[in-house]
């Protein structure tokens, strides 16, 4: 007996169609109807298990949320140097990206049109303002150049990161790893931010 989609689906297959038709025609351009025949179910199946498309954006965007604020409670992030906590916080912020991809790029794109939306965003700038902390303390230990505003180190940093989103496809056949990518985001933002020894 062969197996429907019906009877294979499970809330989780459920939210990873919802990010997957998020990303692809907008949170504000999906219907439930959208939802529905991309998840080969109907749309009495998806209310039996969520509210609505609202609650599938914010249990997607928690998803993202949570791996990126876990990494400010890992031991790399809380113990020596803050500039060495910088390096593991933007190494493992890519390394989250690249492992949580359509989640992290559906967090990425939320305007604050519906009030999941403006949440996500005030979490977001919770996040940025932890990082930018962690990198005003690496200025004032001397580790990272004073001449750069930590702010905009900051955003350009997570700039760089965030670019990743648009062109890193893991599916690709001859694509860099995700560890290669982690690296050279450290090496190529460090090398600029760090104080020269010479």
């Amino acid at each position: 007996m062969t197996m429907s989609k019906r009877d294979t689906y499970t809330p989780e297959s459920l939210l990873a169609v919802a990010v997957e038709v998020f990303n692809e025609r907008g949170y504000d351009g999906t219907s439930m109807e959208h939802l529905s025949r991309a998840a080969g179910i109907s749309k009495s199946s998806i209310y039996h298990h969520v509210k609505g498309k609202e609650e599938l954006l914010r249990l997607a965007i928690s998803r993202a949320l949570d791996g990126l604020f876990g990494i400010l409670g890992e031991p790399g992030a809380r113990d020596g140097r803050a500039v060495e906590r910088l390096e593991h916080v933007a190494r493992r912020t890519a390394e989250v990206l690249m492992a949580e991809l359509p989640y992290v790029t559906l967090l990425l794109r939320v305007r604050g049109n519906t009030d999941t939306e403006r949440w996500a965003m005030a979490r977001r700038r919770e996040f940025d303002h932890e990082v930018a902390a962690l990198l005003k303390q690496a200025v004032t230990d001397g580790d990272l150049r004073p001449d750069v505003d930590a702010r905009l180190a900051t955003r350009l940093l997570f700039g760089m990161i965030n670019s990743i989103v648009e062109w890193y496809r893991p599916s690709r056949g001859g694509a860099v790893s995700s560890d290669e990518v982690a690296d050279a985001v450290v090496r190529t933002a460090f090398a600029g931010l760090r104080v020269s020894l010479v």
